[in-house]
């Protein structure tokens, strides 16, 4: 299945500047998304992140893992169809292998480790071309956020 930015849009709750996913490429529900995300020298983060040596932020390369796990349950799992869902991230183990830079495409790959009720346990990479920046595993709730007070 494939997705357009404005199908994203539809179901990542971020929003400008902090959308990271610009297309679904490949999703099997249940099991596994990879998406991409083009990393544009006009990223507001890139003012600060360097000035004069620009790199995509690590805690952005893993916001946007999890967006792409984020649009994973909420097409496979239809209690994630909610509204008033959030998603609570609960851990977060990660590895940084090289840099992310203006011009590179970012291809983000989830696949599903184990799922319990309202929660899950997912693994991510993250590449440029074939090189491999980035491998993170997460666990993850959802909960209503009516309830989170």
């Amino acid at each position: 299945m494939i997705m357009n930015f404005e199908e994203v849009k539809k179901l990542v709750p971020q929003r400008y500047p902090f959308l990271f996913i610009d297309k679904v490429v490949e999703l099997e529900e249940g099991k596994k998304i990879v998406c991409l995300k083009n990393v544009s020298g006009n990223e507001p983060y890139f003012v600060g992140h360097f000035p004069e040596y620009a790199i995509m932020p690590g805690a952005l390369t893993l916001e946007a893992l999890a967006q792409a796990s984020i649009i994973l349950f909420k097409k496979s799992f239809k209690q994630n169809d909610n509204p008033d869902a959030v998603f609570l991230l609960a851990s977060v183990k990660a590895n940084f292998l090289k840099p992310i830079f203006p011009g590179d495409q970012l291809s983000l790959e989830i696949n599903v480790e184990k799922v319990i009720s309202n929660a899950a346990m997912v693994k991510g990479v993250a590449k440029v071309g074939e090189n491999t920046v980035a491998k993170a595993s997460f666990t993850f709730a959802t909960s209503d956020k009516t309830s989170l007070g």
